[in-house]
């Protein structure tokens, strides 16, 4: 089963599944590098196409659901009209599908036939098909980085739990001893001496304890927070496409999976280290005392074990479930939060509780069905030890009633198969709570294994000031193999400190040609030239530090309007930016406020006026001194003669700006005005001669 990760490749998924049916293990990471998918997702044709480079035979048919008996299973079936889903078996119990964003179920025909739209492709593999073996599995240095001192406080760990251990193992010999030595020859001295001996061990035991405890929990704390730092350091590098095609819940979920991992691993990995040493030791205690009793437990433990490694796959499905599925609530929750002025606005508010009502019921349902599995293991497992205590005590008595085991020593054996059945009970859980991390880590390895930006990567550096000369040499862009043109050889050059105005109709490339030159995406073909230099050359985050953006979509962050316009900085220059606040026409509306600059903005700016969010945004990038300002509807919620204002002042400044309006008001402003239609540069030249509607 693979799932999804971005919120439109279910095809791709598909793809992987049927893939590794038949013997070629594709990793989803790969083949989305491989195969970008847009936001629209992949159609029919894609899919097609993707299938033909993995040397997959392809047929699509439209069928009815009484004709997919005649299919070849698995196949691709279109799922609800903006969903892919693979079909792996039919039955008399209903029709057994691979679903990419809930996982595998089993469906009634009556629900099958709602959701199926009829449309079928089926695959198999080619002459020239060739299957490989399956990626090794992930390692924990891949995932998490390099953490300092961990060897080090491992080592003081398990010494300290080796100690304890041996002290431990003594107790059943205390028993014994009583039992045989003391209460048959009523030695109160020796009752005395085995008490003051085994009361000091017991001291030492619980000193030991703490100590234990305390370097654990510092270990602990250490390794969440150099993990977590690790892998929040890589994410907010990570490409601004990555967030776009995710949903913020899942990518919550993802990053939590670091606790996770942390709590087994100073949990889980220790214990089974210090279980299977004890395990020995208790083992050859077993051994002395009686070889038959002895095997009698390892018998135990042996089918223990076996259940264990049977329903292995079948739980870790069902916690895979539970996972998904409670991220997709969580995310549902999170949009809602967000936007719930909306909601209440247009009287939704029933409508959406009852979606995430939904949602929540099939995480409960999910988590159900994993706590139904574990009830049903417990239970069995509680009549397989049950029996061996019964067993034992049998035959246990038996040898105390022919010479060959005192009583003490029955009780001690029943305390030494005590901790062997605890600690190889826990040894074969916490190995596979380990495997389990496999899960986790799957799922951290989507933001792990992404890799980050180019130029971030490689560190580089363009240390030369740039006039802000912009050149795009026939750029053309689409979002996905087999998509439309977006940008279609586009020729435009920006002279150093010229305001030009990116104008056209809705969808006809504005935003997507700002995007390639921010270095959000990359040209399919053509180039962008920064002072006559390639983009690729100067580095995308070195050509960053040169720019700032006012965008439709950007957002304060909390803190004081004073943090969001000099962006938290270490060095603040409070001349400067109140000189960007007076350019921006927003300085005199702060100063009225009861605690001027310190004022807090709420969380994303709600305390603000959406006017003055602009403007504070707008301080933000020219308190950066950016040789490129990049304005996208930047003025949008002001008035005229305050836009005019804040126009005029920036004019003022030597910096080349790249603006899209739709206002007559802005495009009048600039210097040059470029037309965009379908993709091209339909016409460019002097505001008052713009051949469009300014009224």
């Amino acid at each position: 089963m693979i799932y999804q990760t971005e919120a439109t490749e279910c095809g791709l998924a598909c793809m992987a599944m049927i893939a590794s049916y038949h013997g070629l293990h594709v990793d989803l990471r790969l083949l989305r590098q491989a195969f970008p998918i847009s936001l629209k997702g992949a159609s029919l044709s894609q899919l097609i196409k993707i299938s033909d480079r993995m040397e997959l035979m392809s047929r699509a048919v439209r069928a009815e659901i009484e004709e997919l008996p005649n299919v070849k299973l698995p196949c691709i079936v279109h799922w609800s009209f903006n969903h892919f889903v693979v079909l792996y078996e039919i039955g008399r119990s209903g029709f057994k599908i691979h679903d990419p964003a809930q996982g595998v179920r089993t469906v009634s025909a009556s629900e099958f036939s709602d959701m199926f739209t009829g449309v079928v492709l089926e695959l198999w593999p080619s002459l020239d098909f060739e299957g490989n073996t399956p990626p090794p599995q992930l390692k924990l240095r891949q995932l998490l980085g390099r953490v300092t001192g961990l060897k080090r406080s491992l080592g003081r760990i398990l010494c300290l739990a080796l100690t304890l251990e041996a002290l431990s193992i003594a107790s059943p010999l205390f028993l014994q001893w009583v039992v045989d030595n003391v209460l048959v020859t009523a030695d109160h001295d020796l009752l005395v001496t085995l008490l003051l001996a085994f009361g000091a061990m017991l001291i030492v035991q619980q000193g030991v304890s703490a100590i234990r405890a305390w370097n654990l929990m510092h270990l602990s704390t250490t390794l969440g927070i150099q993990w977590k730092s690790n892998v929040f350091n890589h994410l907010i590098r990570l490409p601004i496409q990555f967030f776009e095609k995710r949903h913020v819940g899942d990518i919550v979920s993802r990053f939590g999976t670091v606790d996770s991992i942390q709590q087994t691993l100073t949990s889980s990995f220790l214990a089974a280290v210090l279980d299977g040493i004890v395990t020995i030791v208790t083992l050859a205690m077993m051994l002395v005392y009686s070889p038959a009793l002895a095997m009698l437990a390892i018998g135990t433990m042996a089918l223990y074990g076996a259940g264990r490694a049977v329903t292995y796959q079948s739980f870790r499905l069902a916690s895979q479930d539970v996972i998904v599925r409670s991220a997709r609530t969580q995310s549902h929750f999170l949009e809602t939060v967000r936007g719930v002025k909306a909601l209440q606005l247009f009287q939704k508010q029933d409508e959406r509780r009852a979606s995430w009502m939904a949602l929540l019921v099939a995480q409960v349902n999910a988590g159900l069905r994993s706590q139904k599995m574990q009830l049903m293991y417990q239970q069995i497992n509680g009549v397989l030890f049950g029996i061996e205590g019964l067993l034992i005590i049998f035959f246990g008595a038996k040898l105390v009633m022919s010479g060959q085991f005192s009583i003490g020593m029955l009780m001690a054996f029943n305390a030494f198969k005590g901790q062997f059945n605890s600690r190889v009970g826990g040894l074969i859980d916490n190995f596979y709570a380990v495997r389990m991390l496999q899960l986790q880590g799957e799922r951290l390895a989507d933001i792990v294994l992404h890799p980050v930006e180019e130029s971030v990567e490689r560190g580089e550096e363009f240390r030369r000031k740039l006039t802000g000369e912009i050149t795009f040499d026939a750029v053309q862009y689409r979002y996905a193999h087999g998509e439309p043109t977006i940008l279609d050889g586009i020729d435009l050059h920006v002279s150093s400190g010229e305001s030009i105005v990116l104008a056209g109709p809705t969808g006809c490339g504005k935003t997507t040609l700002l995007n390639v030159l921010l270095g959000v995406l990359k040209p399919t073909r053509g180039r962008v030239l920064i002072d006559g230099v390639d983009l690729t050359e100067i580095g995308v985050h070195a050509f960053r530090q040169e720019i700032a953006t006012v965008l439709q979509d950007d957002a304060l962050f909390s803190g004081s309007i004073a943090d969001n316009i000099n962006f938290f900085g270490h060095q603040v220059d409070n001349d400067h930016m109140i000189a960007c606040a007076i350019a921006s026409g927003v300085h005199f509306e702060i100063m009225a406020m009861p605690m001027a600059y310190n004022t807090l903005v709420g969380d994303m700016g709600n305390v603000l006026s959406g006017g003055q969010k602009q403007r504070v945004l707008l301080a933000r990038a020219l308190y950066k001194r950016p040789s490129i300002l990049i304005l996208d509807e930047a003025t949008c919620h002001l008035n005229i003669e305050k836009e005019r204002e804040v126009l005029n002042n920036i004019r003022t400044m030597n910096i080349t700006r790249i603006t899209v309006a739709h206002r007559p008001e802005t495009i009048l402003a600039a210097d040059r005005v470029v037309l965009l239609s379908r993709g091209k540069v339909a016409w460019q030249g002097c505001p008052t001669e713009f051949p469009g509607d300014l009224s």
